[in-house]
């Protein structure tokens, strides 16, 4: 027990020391943070509780008022470590493609300063470009050397695998190394430190999933209690069960940032501002043709049920006698799968080029490093290899470089035509290593390797995703069918309820043991099915999420999901319906 409170007790204290160590490498001065927001946050929650105390208000309605004045005090006083968090997560969610960059840079026939100047102008690398800004700064501003710049900064980064990287480069700098050597010898290292922090990400999700699955299976059991307490009680079976509704979304909308906050930064796509992809039409057809039907279906069954359209839902679904109500919500969705099925297999074709780029790159390298020639000379026998999905680009981009369209845009437009993010960066690194006189054969093997590396964990990555599937199909199909057997168990008991009332004609009065009057069955059952229509949305951006793909792609999961929650719906009435009715 002593044990306990002791390291309470001293994760408080460290805690508390790292929030005031936080305050210190704000861009703002300290003093300037606490005179200008931490003390009118204080002064606010003061007068929030002043406020509850002298308004005359029932409790329920001044209670809140002081603690959002709290919650506002305290962001205030933790903002300065969660920005720090905010600024190491986004440093070392690139360091691995600014390390590969800087160390193609570095092999070339450029200054070591200019490197530096170079990386800090890519408005790409967001923080990381800001952080080896600031080294920049200090060496042209205050004319100190590179290697006491690197060792200056080490002190005030926030991410510890930067800052350790400028304190052993300043050293290594200080004490003659080359800049090449240095950044070479470290590949090693840095690839290694990108796969446990990577692999970390990928436990923690692990982790995630399990927590998930608990917590939604309890919201499950919640939210049949609540459907079918009321019948014994005589409460409002509404209000119960749409305040459940609310809590549960907002603890899946809980879960699907802290999941987002935690999936390693790895993007699949790569948009440029134009859009000039051979693939471009296709999409942006497949995303219109989808749109417009859903809209139609929508219209349609909208029209089918307020009369404002000559044919309804019913009409198109002839084949049945009676459509269900979870069909209503199913149907008019399904033409997403348009979109969903042509962005799933362009992504599937950018995963497979991005497979193929290492050894096409290797092979460009190392052919150009032996025959001392130029890309396109030696491109026009490479094109002849089987390159996969990538071979029709790699056609493409010596075409180009054969009319003599200059390197950097060709390169850039068989970045455009791949449409993979991992290849236009590392197509631009080769492009701009070789231009500044870098050994193609070194660059190739360099920027292989570590592509190859990325490939390897996005394989544990994808699995990651299909366990993660399977657990979000099971989750929504458990949950479908816990949530309509409460609701059809009480939807048997009310009608039983009215016909013992009516039969037994005064001599027993069965409503007094059951409080069948006070369900609104088809409200509950609308307000179900906007349980399954958001949770297969929430899901399927979850997928997404961590298998990096593109967003639109989630059209599919979110069409089979919502599906599958309404049709275990439909399975379920009819189930329930079957046994307690024999």
């Amino acid at each position: 027990m002593a044990t306990s409170e002791s390291n309470t007790f001293g994760n408080s204290l460290e805690f508390a020391s790292d929030l005031l160590d936080s305050y210190d490498q704000l861009d703002i001065s300290k003093r300037t943070y606490v005179f200008a927001i931490l003390v009118p946050s204080l002064v606010f929650f003061a007068l929030t509780i002043v406020v509850a105390v002298v308004v005359d208000l029932p409790l329920v309605v001044r209670l809140p008022i002081p603690v959002l004045g709290l919650l506002i005090f305290a962001a205030a006083t933790v903002y300065p470590k969660l920005y720090l968090s905010q600024r190491k997560a986004a440093i070392e969610k690139q360091l691995h493609l600014v390390m590969t960059h800087m160390t193609v840079l570095s092999t070339t026939n450029i200054d070591r300063m200019e490197v530096f100047r170079t990386l800090a102008a890519e408005e790409e690398y967001g923080v990381l470009a800001e952080e080896i800004g600031h080294v920049v700064h200090i060496v042209d501003t205050w004319n100190q050397s590179l290697d006491d710049a690197c060792r200056r900064r080490a002190k005030e980064v926030a991410s510890p695998a930067l800052s350790d990287f400028f304190d052993r480069l300043g050293y290594t700098l200080g004490a003659g190394q080359e800049l090449s050597d240095f950044l070479l010898s470290e590949q090693s290292v840095m690839i290694q430190n990108y796969i446990t922090i990577y692999e970390g990400a990928l436990s923690n999700i692990e982790v995630m999933k399990e927590l998930y699955m608990s917590m939604i299976l309890s919201m499950t059991f919640a939210l049949v209690f609540a459907t079918v307490l009321p019948i014994l009680t005589g409460n409002d079976p509404t209000a119960t069960v749409a305040t459940v509704i609310v809590l549960f979304m907002f603890v899946q909308c809980g879960f699907y940032f802290a999941i987002r906050t935690m999936a390693p930064y790895d993007p699949v796509w790569y948009h440029p501002e134009e859009d000039t992809a051979p693939t471009d039409l296709k999409l942006h057809v497949s995303v219109g043709v989808g749109a417009f039907l859903a809209s139609v279906l929508v219209v349609i069954t909208a029209g089918g049920i307020y009369g404002f359209t000559p044919i309804g839902l019913p009409d198109l679904l002839f084949f049945l006698d009676e459509v269900p109500l979870p069909l209503y919500l199913a149907v008019p969705i399904s033409p997403f799968l348009i979109p969903g099925f042509v962005l799933r297999a362009e992504e599937e074709m950018i995963r497979a080029r991005d497979r193929e780029f290492p050894n096409f790159i290797r092979a460009l390298g190392a052919t150009e490093s032996a025959k001392q020639s130029t890309t396109s000379s030696v491109l026009e026998t490479l094109r002849e290899k089987d390159f996969g999905p990538l071979s029709p680009d790699v056609d493409r981009l010596y075409r180009r470089l054969n009319v003599r369209i200059a390197p950097v845009d060709s390169w850039r437009l068989f970045a455009i035509d791949t449409r993979s993010y991992l290849i236009q960066k590392f197509s631009e690194m080769y492009v701009i290593g070789r231009q500044m006189g870098g050994d193609p054969k070194q660059l190739g093997e360099l920027i292989s390797k570590n592509m190859s590396t990325v490939n390897q964990l996005r394989e544990q990555r994808r699995q990651a995703t299909v366990t993660l599937i399977g657990l979000l199909y099971g989750i929504t199909t458990s949950s479908s069918f816990a949530f309509f057997i409460g609701l059809q168990v009480v939807s048997v008991l009310a009608d039983l309820s009215e016909e013992f009332t009516t039969s037994s004609a005064g001599e027993m009065d069965f409503g007094q043991l059951i409080y069948a009057g006070v369900y609104d069955i088809p409200l509950i059952e609308f307000l179900l099915l906007m349980v399954i229509l958001f949770n297969g949305l929430l899901s399927s951006v979850m997928i997404r999420t961590i298998d990096g793909g593109n967003n639109t792609n989630a059209y599919t999961h979110f069409v089979f999901l919502t599906w599958l929650g309404c049709l275990t719906a439909i399975a379920t009435k009819a189930l329930v319906t079957a046994i307690l009715t024999v």
